[in-house]
């Protein structure tokens, strides 16, 4: 006992003598500064968050603002960087574990920090450590200096003779002190994702959480802004922007304390998640992503966006290819002959890739419906007698490359599969299955279960090498939760199956790591930056009608690169024209699910050329900065522009929406241009016959001029656009 006293008495000593050698740890960007400092307890607090300070020297004078006395009380502003449940904090921790002896108290302290360059910015790693127990955790940081982006993670370890038992496990905490606090959050369902909301914090907790485990953002998604001291706006005002890359449950915890502080916590959700920690092991939590902008949502958005592109987004900095999908067209019911149809029709449209969806494979239990044959990823004998390799073959010959659908975490009852390894399922022993979209999901904190998922997708791609690009869907939320596999250890079944989930997708990557792969979720159940890191886009939603997806693109928009989202051209509201709905597409990833059949021959030429101007115009929408102008929340219209990297290219769209009878229209003024540029004005994506009634087509104006007088481009009748490029002038 007496050893243990003092070994616990030279941890402290020497905790605080590494705390004097160094007092401030700067963690900075640009533009920001994140600013944390030991204290005389040899404890970490947050000193500074905010605009970057010009002069290393005024770094001093943040001591006086934290102070936490060795007597241990702490002062209002004393806020601690990473707080342990059962601490004199009074308000949401961490970090709350129980130790082997069920203590449920953890003090950290700090021991050392290093700092090293990383592709794009500087990684700093703090240790912190109980003074009476063997547990460490080891807090990351990476700062984008150039994007104004800071992403950071904790992890936790222990040496205690038996496994502690974690209840809470944030990847970090943020501070605020303001008058006050404007939380905006992307909410919705299937078909109305990511729906604008805010309110003003009030004294107390608001969360926003999932409990789904898998197509885990299906009602919420892993993202917010703050308005700091105003709602978040989009050109001025402060505004916090951040997002927590996890696919499973999330919990972000926005806590008002007694004296009006803010503190910000981004987690795994602890729902139904005591997570057993065996000594030695490593925990490690989701990356939390955030930019603090001081020029409101909009610049926000364009430095996520550059960050997303350059660093976190697979392929980020690579090209997208146009595609048309046949599953509006077909559904389930297809054959060779139909597909062959279609992919010529692809070529016919000027697209890069036929895209087959759901419904190719399972032979004892087809998959004609969704009922069956998830699972059994065998081509259907019946309707693809020649393979995959006889659609790669006619793709090749039709002139466009070939893409497939699968949804290999999930096993419908109705396979053989689930016959021979119903243990591989997350369902009930003892009680009556639930079935959501009449399938269960499989277990991938298994590792057996892992290979079989990752075999699949391996075997795919290596028998049929021509395929050029996967979609990858989660239909399901978790059901009946209970993992065979896990047995007694079930608090780990949310926590593990994500772990097992990106151990097939890193698996995906290494091995096959050029095939673009497309992130689908029922929709846009999944959108999350770790997810990202093996994916070139994810699908934002299964609605495809235009005027809904102005809203969902506009929030989806928020913190994702144009590069990043998919969008397509459908028959869903056929009281828009195939125009209106091509413009809405073209402002993302473009791609077209729709029957050239049901078209007339004015509206396929349109179609064409857009395709044609689409891939035109890539480096300025794929590419460029995005400026959002008019919002569809303030207004019955939407307008954005995008701008290359160069400027001397631009392209604005606009959308009238639902215009009220003789309201009045205001010009749009353009945001990124060359103020001294000279820049032609040409409406583009015309129906074939139709001439321009934008007064100012063809004409030529200063960059100047176009951000400050603008452009008289709405309208008063409903869903109509206008696509306008712009070209710097020699």
């Amino acid at each position: 006992m007496k050893n243990i006293i003092l070994t616990a008495m030279l941890l402290l000593l020497a905790t605080t003598m590494n705390a004097m050698e160094k007092k401030l740890i700067r963690i900075s960007t640009d533009r920001t500064d994140l600013v944390l400092q030991v204290a005389e307890n040899g404890r970490l607090y947050q000193s500074y968050l905010g605009e970057k300070l010009l002069h290393v020297s005024d770094l001093e004078a943040l001591s006086w603002d934290v102070y936490a006395a060795t007597d241990g009380s702490v002062s209002q502003r004393g806020w601690e960087v990473y707080s342990g449940s059962g601490n004199e904090d009074f308000f949401e921790p961490a970090v709350a574990i129980t130790h082997n002896d069920g203590n449920p108290s953890t003090w950290l302290y700090y021991v050392s920090s290093t700092q090293q360059l990383v592709p794009g910015g500087m990684q700093t790693d703090i240790t912190l450590r109980d003074d009476q127990y063997p547990v460490e955790v080891i807090l990351h940081y990476v700062a984008y200096a150039k994007e104004n982006v800071i992403k950071t993670w904790s992890e936790i370890r222990h040496q205690e003779k038996k496994p502690i038992q974690l209840s809470t496990y944030a990847s970090t905490m943020l501070y605020f002190c303001r008058n006050a606090y404007y939380l905006t959050e992307f909410s919705g369902d299937w078909a109305k994702e990511a729906q604008m909301s805010s309110q003003q914090l009030q004294p107390g907790k608001k969360i926003l959480d999932t409990k789904l485990g898998s197509r885990a953002a299906m009602h919420m998604q892993p993202f917010f802004m703050v308005g700091l001291d105003q709602p978040a706006s989009e050109r001025q005002g402060e505004v916090l922007m951040g997002t927590l890359g996890w696919t499973g449950n999330f919990r972000t915890t926005f806590e008002v304390d007694n004296v009006g502080n803010l503190r910000i916590i981004p987690a795994i959700n602890p729902y139904a998640s005591v997570y057993s920690l065996q000594p030695n092991d490593a925990f490690t939590t989701p990356e939390f992503i955030f930019t603090l902008s001081t020029e409101g949502a909009g610049q926000g958005s364009r430095n996520l966006h550059e960050w997303a592109r350059r660093y976190q987004l697979k392929d980020g900095m690579e090209d997208r290819m146009t595609l048309l999908n046949n599953w509006e067209n077909t559904y389930f019911n297809f054959d060779q002959a139909k597909l062959e149809d279609l992919m010529k029709e692809a070529k016919e449209l000027g697209v890069d890739l036929f895209l087959l969806d759901d419904g190719w494979f399972g032979n004892k239990h087809p998959r004609n419906d969704d009922h069956a044959g998830l699972g059994d990823w065998e081509v259907n004998h019946q309707k693809l007698p020649g393979g995959i390799q006889a659609l790669t073959k006619a793709a090749k010959e039709a002139g466009v490359k070939f893409g497939i659908w699968i949804e290999p975490e999930m096993v419908n009852p109705k396979s053989e599969l689930f016959e021979r390894h119903p243990d591989w399922a997350i369902h009930y022993p003892n009680r009556k299955t639930y079935y959501y979209r009449n399938q269960l999901v499989l277990d991938l904190s298994n590792p057996e279960v892992q290979d079989y998922v990752y075999g699949v997708v391996d075997k795919l791609l290596t028998e049929n090498p021509e395929i050029a690009y996967f979609k990858w869907d989660c239909n399901s939320p978790i059901t009946n939760i209970y993992s065979p596999y896990l047995k007694e250890q079930q608090g780990q079944l949310y926590i593990d199956h994500v772990r097992g989930v990106y151990n097939v997708m890193r698996r995906v990557k290494e091995n096959h790591p050029d095939i673009p792969m497309m992130l689908c979720s029922g929709g846009g159940g999944r959108c999350d930056y770790e997810a990202l890191k093996y994916f070139t886009e994810f699908w934002c939603s299964d609605n495809t009608d235009p005027v809904e997806r102005l809203y969902i693109q506009w929030g989806f928009s928020h913190f994702f690169p144009t590069k990043a989202m998919c969008a397509h051209v459908t028959s869903w509201n056929k009281n828009a024209s195939v125009k209106f709905r091509t413009d809405v597409a073209s402002m993302c990833k473009l791609g077209f699910d729709i029957g050239l059949k049901e078209m007339s021959a004015d509206e396929l030429n349109y179609c064409r050329q857009a395709v044609t101007n689409w891939k035109r115009l890539k480096p300025a929408i794929l590419e460029g900065t995005q400026y959002r102008l008019i919002s569809p929340y303030e207004s019955n219209h939407m307008a954005v522009n995008y701008v290359s990297a160069s400027q001397d290219k631009a392209v604005l769209f606009a959308y009238d929406i639902h215009p009220r009878y003789q309201e009045k229209l205001v010009p749009v003024k353009l945001q990124g241009l060359d103020a001294d540029k000279m820049y032609k004005v040409e409406e583009i994506n015309l129906m074939p016959g139709t001439k321009s009634h934008l007064k100012e087509h063809g004409k030529i104006f200063s960059g100047d001029y176009l951000m400050k007088i603008g452009l008289n481009i709405f309208g008063t009748r409903s869903m109509q656009s206008r696509v306008v490029e712009l070209t710097v002038q020699p």
